[in-house]
Parts: structure tokens; C-alpha cells; sequence
């Protein structure tokens, strides 16, 4: 009897350590500070590729960008939020949203990317099943189509999004940017317009990305996004997509516009000969940008969120 009391008392305090020990690693909201910190720049925003429902991720990046920035302007998330379009992701993520309330800017965007397409019972999705999941994503979103735009502090954030995916009418990976949303892009680059002051344009999908010596095209429009975009070299157009890792060649420079790879939330995409397909999955490795902006100077910062520290810095100037 004395045996099995101890057996009792001892696998007790070995599921009390485990508890503990999850509870403690957990991240879990901060306490948000009452002090009034004054920002010295115009607009502070971040930009969020790729969380797939990792709620302990993102939870450990609010956490990160709070403590940058507590009086950060706006907040992207620019696609694939959610790792199948499902209501049960979706109720995660506003879960994580509403809990964070305190700790995050009034301007939350919300992108779709192609897993806002997926379920991945389903197979491939009829047209009108991909219907159902668009409507999804506007819920979620809080929009009425999914390109949409907003201004904060004076600056333009076009945000363009495919119209279909994972559906038997088109590629379930690549954007699909139709001619109405190409006009209506036309349109927003045009409105009030100033030379030399930045626009941010945000796609979840690259229009065109490598791995390795490979070239990938990540938007079935691509030539036709490049032309519009190129008329106007005040635009900084953040991607997501890939999950390749943040480094110095993440922003591409003058092209003639800017174009910058925003890492990974869920997980980054490592090159690795030995793993399927030449690539290694790490979901330790949490990585998102940061940008600060005064007048035509734009400053992008790479973050490495895990570790608390930045990447790389690229200073843009659309004087």
C-alpha cells in the first residue's frame, strides 16, 4: 500500500512539473505599459507573411512588435493568416486578435492568400466551394472584395488579392489578378498621388521568385501587375509566399519600383539537399519586417522574432 501511495504521489508531481512547464513556455499576452511613448517618425507599420494558424508564433510576434513599438501605426498580415480555410482557423485567429486588443494598432489588415483557399478534405475545390471560402476571408477581413485599400497617417496601403484557388479553373498556388482588379489598381496608384511619396502594395504572392537556380511565377498576371507598377516608382510592393528566410537580398531595389520578401511567421523554408524536395521546414524560426517612415524616407527592418533580433536594415529613399 505505502508502494503504490509513492507510485501515486510521484507520477502526481511529474504531470504537475510537465503542466508547469508547458504553462511557462506558452507565450501568453504582456502587460501593456501605461506610459505614453512619443513616436519621432510620421508612420510605423509591420508586416506579417504566413502565420498558418500558429497561434504561439504570432502570440510571441505581437509580444516583439509591442515592445518595439508600443504606438506602431498599422499591422499587415499579408496572407495565408490561416492554414486551411476553415471556421475553426479563422475562430484562432480572432480569438488571438481580440485577446491582443490592447497590444495592437486600430489598423489591423488583413490579406488573402492562397491557404484563405484551402481545405484540404475537401480536395480540389469547386468554383462554388472557393466562393464560400472568399466569403469566409471577408468576414474575417472585414471587406467587401479581396483587393481593397486604406490610408493611414497619409499614406496609400493597396492591398490586391487573388480571385481563385485550389478550384479546377485555375492554379491553386498562383494569383489570379483579373482586369478589373488590374483597372481598379490603376485607379488607387493614381489617387492623390504625390511624387516621390511612398505606396505601399501588398500581394501574397512573389510575381516572380527563385529557389535555388529554379524561377518560379507566382502570380498568372505577372507581366501585367510589373507594367502598371513600374509607372510608378514610389511603390514598395511586399510579398509573402515562399517562406524563404530574411536576409540583405530580401528587398529588391529600383526595378523599377521595391520589392521586398516579408519571411515567415509559421515556419521558414531552409535549403537543405538532404530533406524532400531540397528543403527543410523550421518552425523555430519566426521572421517579419518592421518599417518606419518619415516623409519620402522609408527604413525596413528585418526581424528575426524569436531571438530578438534584427536582420537587416535597408533605408529607401523615393525623394
Amino acid at each position: 500500500m505505502k508502494k503504490i501511495k509513492i507510485i501515486i504521489i510521484t507520477i502526481i508531481i511529474i504531470l504537475v512539473s510537465v503542466m508547469s512547464a508547458i504553462y511557462l513556455y506558452k507565450p501568453r499576452p504582456i502587460t501593456k505599459t501605461t506610459a505614453t511613448v512619443k513616436s519621432n517618425v510620421d508612420l510605423a507599420f509591420a508586416v506579417l507573411g504566413d502565420v498558418h494558424g500558429n497561434i504561439d508564433s504570432f502570440q510571441r510576434t505581437i509580444n516583439d512588435l509591442y515592445r518595439i513599438n508600443p504606438g506602431i501605426d498599422a499591422l499587415v498580415l499579408n496572407g495565408d493568416t490561416v492554414d486551411q480555410s476553415i471556421e475553426e482557423q479563422y475562430d484562432s485567429v480572432k480569438k488571438a486578435l481580440s485577446k491582443n486588443k490592447d497590444l495592437l494598432p486600430e489598423t489591423v489588415i488583413k490579406n488573402i492568400g492562397n491557404h484563405e483557399f484551402f481545405n484540404y478534405s475537401e480536395g480540389v475545390n469547386s468554383p462554388q466551394q472557393v466562393q464560400v471560402f472568399i466569403n469566409r476571408y471577408l468576414e474575417f477581413s472585414g471587406e467587401e472584395k479581396v483587393y481593397h485599400d486604406t490610408w493611414v497617417k497619409g499614406y496609400h496601403f493597396i492591398s490586391l488579392g487573388s480571385e481563385d484557388g485550389n478550384s479546377k479553373t485555375l492554379d491553386s498556388i498562383k494569383a489570379f489578378i483579373s482586369k478589373e482588379q488590374q483597372n481598379w489598381l490603376r485607379e488607387k496608384l493614381a489617387e492623390n498621388y504625390q511624387k516621390g511619396k511612398p505606396i505601399f502594395v501588398f500581394l501574397h504572392q512573389p510575381l516572380v521568385f527563385k529557389y535555388g537556380t529554379k524561377t518560379y511565377v507566382g502570380v498568372a498576371q505577372s507581366d501585367q501587375i510589373k507594367e502598371i507598377l513600374s509607372q510608378y516608382p514610389e511603390v514598395i510592393l511586399f510579398s509573402s509566399h515562399t517562406h524563404r528566410d530574411l536576409d540583405a537580398n530580401s528587398a529588391e531595389l529600383n526595378n523599377p519600383f521595391t520589392m521586398i520578401n516579408t519571411g515567415a511567421v509559421g515556419y521558414t523554408l531552409i535549403p537543405d539537399e538532404s530533406s524532400q524536395r531540397g528543403m527543410r521546414r523550421e518552425s523555430s524560426y519566426i521572421k517579419g519586417l518592421y518599417i518606419e517612415v518619415n516623409g519620402n524616407k522609408v527604413v525596413v527592418k528585418g526581424r528575426n522574432i524569436k531571438e530578438k533580433q534584427w536582420i537587416f536594415t535597408k533605408e529607401i529613399s523615393k525623394e
